[in-house]
């Protein structure tokens, strides 16, 4: 797709070579568990300043508390994985990562009970874990921690779907030589709110596989984290959003490089439709002093439908060592391809039906990436119907 940026959206990007890790940026700010160690942010914070706080229901200033019915969750795994729901002492929560900003820290310091998902050493499932949350009204905060054993294969399903606002931490932590794929559909009601932080431990020689589905919701913002504890770990970020009109969907991503001969790849791609649509993609990597041997590479790529959508779009680099692999970013932003259009109306090809193919092709690459023949579908499906709604 050409590079052609429209009216009403930004594209940027950086790569800083450092000389010493020592150099302070706001990739290697310090996380907390504590709330009080991160300031109200007012929007004009290099992390903040594309968030609408005013929107994000009292979620970062400390106003907001649980109330409602909150957030139903059901987990279905197969044998031998164990299912617990624990409380805030159990040693095996935030174990994966830290708290990175005031929203994430407040939810954990809020939640009451965490849902744990265990899949034992060397187990290979032959069925996905799928995991439900689904809002009932109200403000919720969640904890999920999902521990995947040394030489162990699992693939979870985490589905949000109902009405809620809802802040979370979601912790996923491989064993040595394990392999983890992990699906989040945000497909929520118009006006749910929802901002949860991912983070990934992954152990050496493990291999971690996360897709990222974004549709629904008014205000949704993830923020996946992937560190590594071993050498020769790998890391897939995937991602797919379709923004709506007055839809804000954000999603901010930091993979750490902390330990040699690891690999990282980022793909988002997003499309976006009606007045005041407003997507975000920021993609974060750390390449560390200690990092000899990366290599990775991200890329976002965004489709605007219609005229008074934005799109701001920003891969950074940071690297502290010149004994890399590779490492590099791409970032587009275009309208449909006028040739594609023309080529398949040529062919007697309807330009409504043209302009549907030319989406579906635009996400295929990233729909396969599930590997769930009925998630697929379900999101083929929620495509076809967002175009349906555009015509």
């Amino acid at each position: 797709m050409a590079d052609n940026i429209p009216v009403g959206s930004t594209t940027a990007g950086s790569i800083a070579v450092a000389a010493e890790s020592t150099v302070a940026t706001r990739m290697s700010a310090p996380p907390s568990f504590d709330v009080a160690d991160f300031p109200v942010p007012h929007g004009r914070e290099e992390e903040w300043r594309f968030t609408p706080l005013e929107r994000l229901r009292g979620l970062h200033d400390g106003t907001a508390t649980a109330t409602g019915e909150g957030v139903r969750v059901e987990v279905a795994a197969p044998d031998p994985v164990t299912v617990e729901t624990v409380g805030r002492d159990d040693a095996r929560l935030g174990k994966a990562g830290t708290p990175v900003d005031r929203v994430a820290a407040q939810a954990y310091s809020a939640f009451e009970k965490a849902t744990v998902v265990t899949v034992p050493k060397d187990a290979v499932l032959t069925e996905p874990v799928r995991i439900g949350v689904h809002g009932q009204g109200g403000t919720s905060f969640g904890h999920l921690a999902v521990e995947v054993g040394a030489f162990a294969e699992a693939v979870v399903v985490l589905d949000h779907t109902g009405d809620a606002v809802l802040a979370a931490n979601v912790d996923f932590r491989l064993g040595d030589g394990a392999k983890l794929t992990v699906v989040s559909v945000q497909d929520w009601d118009d006006t749910a709110v929802h901002c949860a932080q991912h983070n990934a431990l992954v152990g050496r020689d493990a291999s971690f596989k996360s897709v990222v589905v974004t549709f629904g919701g008014d205000l949704v913002r993830i923020h996946p984290r992937v560190e590594y504890a071993g050498t020769g770990g790998s890391a897939e970020l995937f991602g797919l959003y379709f923004t709506d009109a007055k839809q804000h969907q954000e999603h901010r991503l930091l993979v750490t490089h902390n330990v040699p001969h690891c690999s990282s790849n980022v793909a988002y791609k997003g499309a976006l439709q009606g007045e005041e649509a407003h997507a975000v993609w920021i993609g974060d990597v750390l390449i560390q002093a200690a990092a000899e041997g990366t290599d990775t590479y991200e890329l976002n790529r965004n489709l605007v439908l219609t005229d008074g959508a934005r799109v701001d779009s920003v891969p950074n680099l940071e690297i502290e060592t010149g004994e890399i692999a590779g490492a590099g970013h791409a970032s587009a932003t275009g309208r449909f391809d006028d040739e594609q259009l023309f080529y398949l109306m040529s062919r007697g090809i309807p330009e409504v039906e043209a302009r549907r193919l030319v989406v579906r092709g635009f996400f295929a690459e990233l729909v396969q990436q599930i590997g769930l023949a009925d998630v697929e579908q379900r999101l083929i499906e929620k495509i076809e119907a967002e175009l349906e709604a555009s015509v």
